[in-house]
Order: structure tokens, then sequence, then C-alpha cells
């Protein structure tokens, strides 16, 4: 399991070092450091971006509905075969 918290310490002990590290630098420039620490560091959180997450969720929805469709025509199958052996 992912220790949260030491990440988000972890994040702002780099972004501290990259602040006063980088002085002469532009503030686009630290700007640009810590937008890439942080983008590094969400990605041990195994986030997905909001698109992914619609994304799967349309094809979960689609297959919990052709799953839904398949059993209906397996209990129909069922119920026509019981019916025609009795």
């Amino acid at each position: 399991m992912i220790d949260k918290a030491a990440i988000i310490n972890n994040i702002a002990s780099k972004a501290g070092q990259i602040l006063s590290a980088e002085k002469s630098k532009t503030a686009e420039d630290i700007e640009h450091n810590i937008k890439a620490l942080v983008s590094s560091t969400m990605t041990k959180f195994e986030l997905v971006s909001q698109d992914e997450f619609d994304a799967q969720m349309a094809v979960l929805r689609h297959t919990r509905e052709r799953l839904e469709t398949l059993e209906k025509k397996v209990a129909e199958l069922e119920a026509a075969m019981s019916g025609t052996s009795e």
C-alpha cells in the first residue's frame, strides 16, 4: 500500500528544494519543474484521468447490458428445453 502522507511530504520537500535551489530561474521554469515533480509523483497513486474512467465505465455498462441480455436468452432456452422434455 502506498503511504500517501509520505508521498505528499516528499512532494513538499522536493518543491521546497526546487524553490530554494532555483532562485535564478524564472517562475515559468520553477512552475515547469514543480509540475513535472507532481506529475511523476501522481503516477505512484495509480490514478486515471476522467476520460479514461468514463471510457471504462461505458465499456462496463455495455458489458453489463450484454450479460443481462445473454442471461435472459439462456433462461429462455432453458425454459424451452424443459418445456420440450416434458
